[in-house]
């Protein structure tokens, strides 16, 4: 299921991207969110997929979309992935997946890393903000200091 644009470019504002960060999308798919950051904000982004089709579709829109500099599309399993580089990270990945992932995220990211979801929350970890993008919620956590 694509995110449509406008949600992608309010899961971006509710996160507060902004140039000098670095962006993983867990679940990139098309790669869509990855591409939008960098094009609208010139950082660098990483999309990790676990579905080999997607994979080399994502690429093949970072290459059409020119930004091949700045966006890296890897195939994994989100799980097991080392995300701890990333200052914001974007999931559009079903409740089960965000629950197992939330202790990876905790452990991994450093305090202040934003971390923002399409649709689906993370069980008892209150989100700092929330927002609709038609009709789609989108949570936004802040990592916090061990």
């Amino acid at each position: 299921m694509p995110t449509p644009l406008a949600v992608v470019d309010g899961m971006l504002d509710l996160a507060r991207v902004h140039p000098g960060d670095v962006l993983y999308d867990l679940g990139a798919g098309d790669g869509r969110i990855a591409i939008e950051a960098a094009k609208r904000f010139g950082i660098r982004a990483v999309g990790i997929e676990i579905n080999p089709r997607m994979v080399e579709l994502a690429r093949a829109n970072v290459q059409r979309a020119g930004v091949a500099d700045l966006v890296e599309i890897r195939q994994g399993d989100v799980l097991n992935a080392d995300i701890h580089e990333a200052t914001v990270v974007t999931l559009f990945l079903f409740a089960e997946l965000n629950l197992k992932l939330r202790p990876r995220l905790q452990a991994q990211l450093q305090p202040g890393t934003r971390v923002v979801s399409q649709r689906f929350d993370m069980g008892e970890w209150t989100p700092d903000a929330r927002a609709t993008v038609h009709g789609h919620p989108i949570y936004l956590w802040t990592i916090r200091a061990r």
